[in-house]
């Protein structure tokens, strides 16, 4: 029996292979090339002859990395927690009221991700800068938080509605109000779907680029993905060495999240699909 167990798990690995590699080839080359000196980035050895660590210290004093890392991190928390908090309420009047118009805002919800926000962005440009607005990270957390939403808010009801009736029901006999049964049974158990989608929500603003790059002016307000271009656009040379070890820590936090939350992950969109 484990010889059987064994000789399946090897042949699923070997049809796997190519997609892992295939995913891992270009993180491989990103860490190889953050390790490399400046004269062996464009050289065709593969493995530099000496690991230079100081790139990333040396990186992380000239390019400004710091404060993009920073403002990355404050828009993407704050849309994520403001998705989250909009999201909730219409999600579980979604799945649990009856009203008219239902339906129809559903399909509301599914055809508005079938927009792009590329799409949107001369409109939104013109908006924001009639506003004043420009050049704020604040404007960015509310526009990441409005093309989040209807994401979240399809997720989250389709996770809600496979939570049973019954278990509210009980906290009502019990003597419990609506507000205290949603927050102490139901909510409880919607734990690994509201983990889902709060990480999409901020791995979408995490690696937002173009509505960021129309919106942002000084280099103190740009965001990861802003600063890494800068260290790409308008360079006589370019240090590949140094725009790799920033790309490396613009991966890390993405990363860590996964590794963190990874159960929560599985157990959201598995059940999700169940429905």
């Amino acid at each position: 029996m484990m010889n059987a167990k064994l000789k399946r798990s090897i042949l699923f690995w070997l049809f796997l292979s190519p997609i892992v590699v295939v995913i891992l080839f270009p993180y491989v080359v990103m860490t190889i090339t953050s390790l490399k000196s400046a004269t062996e980035v464009l050289n065709p050895t593969w493995w530099p002859e000496e690991l230079h660590w100081q790139n990333f210290s040396e990186m992380w004093q000239t390019s400004g990395i710091a404060s993009a890392l920073a403002n990355s991190l404050y828009v993407s928390i704050l849309s994520t927690l403001l998705t989250i908090i909009v999201s909730i309420p219409a999600a579980y009047a979604l799945s649990r009221y009856q009203f008219a118009g239902r339906n129809a805002y559903r399909q509301f919800l599914l055809v508005s991700q079938m927009l792009s926000p590329i799409v949107l962005v001369i409109g939104l440009f013109r908006l924001v800068a009639n506003a004043g607005m420009i050049d704020n990270l604040n404007v960015l957390v509310i526009i990441y938080t409005g093309f989040n939403i209807a994401f979240c808010v399809w997720m989250l009801q389709s996770y809600f509605s496979t939570i049973p009736r019954d278990l509210e029901e009980a906290a009502w006999m019990e003597g419990a109000n609506r507000w205290r049964t949603l927050r102490s049974v139901f909510l409880p158990l919607a734990v690994p779907a509201m983990v889902v989608t709060a990480i999409f929500t901020f791995i979408n603003a995490w690696n937002e680029f173009v509505i960021a790059l129309t919106m942002l002016r000084k280099e103190e307000n740009y965001t990861l993905p802003i600063r890494v271009l800068s260290l790409v656009a308008g360079r006589y040379t370019v240090d590949w060495h140094y725009v790799m070890a920033a790309a490396f820590v613009a991966s890390v936090p993405v990363a860590i999240l996964f590794a963190w939350l990874q159960r929560y992950l599985v157990r959201g969109l598995s059940i999700g699909a169940v429905k």
